[in-house]
């Protein structure tokens, strides 16, 4: 049977470099690549590098310029990565590391790697070393590339331990998670032995594992999960178009970022991530770091970061989109169509909320904000069942706890992303139970804007009802507010949750 053709590396190729072959002990040093990008070069260059038998490490480096350039005018930037002899094509097949801009160095070798690289034997052919120029300086960007072989027996590849798909946890409770956190496998500067130490002292029950663009971190949490805390494996997807969590994949699975909204790939890795088991969810969509705001529409997403971080505009912003979309869902107006909580009109669905801390290093808190979802179990299908039906809230810390539920006078009742399924003119009420929240103020929001603004008791703890009907508010959501810091302007967010859905006229999860 005919072997399929290797795809090409996306972007640009290089002259290739051919290095000699060496014994065992002996290294190949001094092979340098020099060479300048052009503004307006590729997102993707690649360098080919034919590696002989008998390698038992390769090794890189890499220095840039940075020259001064005017305010406004964007510097040099260049990410790295490396694919091995199975290609550097889309899909990530060969895919040995990367790294973006965090390290100017890595290895690989049998039996270890840099964090962000991916152990395992260096076998001969032609490997790719990835450049991507992230910004160029009107000048250019003049780049040197140093590769290391060392020759000598390859060391054994260990069997990678990934995280177990469930901890103990307390039976149908809610579960309080990070979704978003980086460590020393990309660019963070924790450890995972450090977060998972954060973890705990921050209240969560799991907490997910998300680096750009690897996969390295899957099997660097041996020993640090238990009984009490669950670890979840993805990635961050980090494109020129927009970051995606690959919320809760297959341990080992790579979802590849190498592609702008107007290749028209997003759909294939969409795929990519549910078929590895996890969740589409787009990050900070409104971030103003460049590259991070989204461009890849809704359409694929089965949630949405709303909440990335301490509070900022960027995630005012993010929510007032989110409750718009919200509002066209409920109202069958949404063009969104796919697996999310189940359909409000013919195919429509609504995209529930997530949060994530986004912590890389010291200051940064984990758990804040966190996820808090009502999951069967602490497992991993569990809690991505939950996070996917919107049976989740957001709260700043674990001091926070609340509680949204809505009846009618018949005895039905319903949570936080379910339905209330009862007449269009049935009276219904809302209560809000809020804990932890001290000098906060409550605020109802339905599709008609906010209808209810009550200010808590001075110690943050305090119940709130209001009465509706399902044909004055489609839905019903809950955000406790501190004090605006700007006159005029609406205070940070200490919790928000998913909505309740009232009435019975569109559809409830499948």
């Amino acid at each position: 049977m005919t072997e399929p053709p290797t795809p090409r590396p996306p972007g640009a190729t290089l002259a290739r470099l051919i290095l000699p072959a060496g014994t065992a002990g002996t290294s190949v040093r001094g092979r340098t690549v020099r060479g300048r990008l052009p503004a307006g070069s590729p997102d993707f260059v690649h360098l080919p590098v034919d590696v002989p038998r008998g390698v038992a490490e390769f090794a890189v480096s890499y220095t840039y310029e940075k020259p001064p350039v005017p305010p406004g005018v964007q510097g040099n930037a260049l990410d790295i990565g490396l694919f091995d002899e199975r290609g550097a094509g889309l899909g990530g097949r060969g895919f040995r590391g990367w790294s973006g801009g965090a390290r100017g160095s890595f290895f690989v070798r049998g039996d270890a790697a840099t964090p962000g690289y991916l152990p395992g034997p260096v076998r001969p052919g032609t490997w790719h070393i990835a450049l991507a120029p992230y910004t160029v300086a009107p000048g250019g960007l003049a780049y040197e590339v140093t590769v290391t072989l060392r020759f000598g027996e390859g060391a054994r590849t260990p069997v990678p331990v990934y995280p177990p798909e469930r901890a103990r946890g307390r039976g149908r409770a809610w579960y309080r998670g990070d979704c978003h956190v980086h460590s020393v496998h990309s660019d963070g500067r924790r450890t995972p032995a450090e977060i998972a130490a954060a973890a705990r002292a921050a209240g969560l029950d799991f907490v997910h594992s998300s680096e750009h663009n690897t996969t390295s971190a899957h099997a660097a949490w041996e020993g640090l999960w238990g009984e009490d805390l669950l670890i979840l494996t993805g990635q961050e997807v980090t494109t020129r178009n927009g970051h995606l969590l690959a919320l809760g994949t297959d341990p080992g699975v790579l979802v590849d970022w190498r592609y702008r909204a107007r290749d028209q790939l997003f759909g294939r890795y969409a795929r990519r991530v549910r078929e590895a088991g996890g969740l589409v969810v787009p990050a900070h969509p409104h971030a103003a770091c460049l590259g991070c705001r989204w461009k890849f529409g809704y359409a694929d997403a089965d949630a949405v970061e709303v909440w990335n971080g301490p509070w900022t505009p960027d995630d005012e912003i993010a929510l007032a989109e989110w409750d718009n979309a919200l509002t066209a869902s409920v109202r069958g107006t949404s063009t969104v169509r796919g697996t999310g909580p189940g359909p409000t009109g013919p195919g429509r669905r609504w995209i529930p909320a997530v949060g994530g801390s986004d912590a890389h290093r010291e200051p940064d808190r984990l758990g804040h904000p966190q996820t808090v979802v009502l999951a069967d179990t602490l497992s991993r299908q569990a809690v991505l069942a939950g996070l996917r039906a919107g049976r989740s809230y957001l709260a700043e810390s674990a001091a926070v706890s609340l509680a949204l539920g809505v009846s009618d006078g018949r005895g039905r009742c319903a949570g936080i992303g379910e339905r209330l399924r009862t007449a269009a003119d049935a009276p219904v009420t809302v209560r809000l139970e809020v804990a932890g929240a001290p000098g906060c103020t409550v605020h109802l929001v339905t599709d008609q804007g906010t209808l209810l603004t009550a200010p808590l008791p001075a110690m943050g703890t305090g119940v709130v009802e209001w009465r509706t009907t399902p044909a004055h508010a489609a839905y019903v959501r809950a955000e406790v507010r501190h004090a605006p810091v700007v006159p005029g302007l609406p205070g940070a967010c200490a919790a928000l949750t998913n909505p309740v859905l009232l009435g019975a006229a569109a559809g409830t999860p499948d």
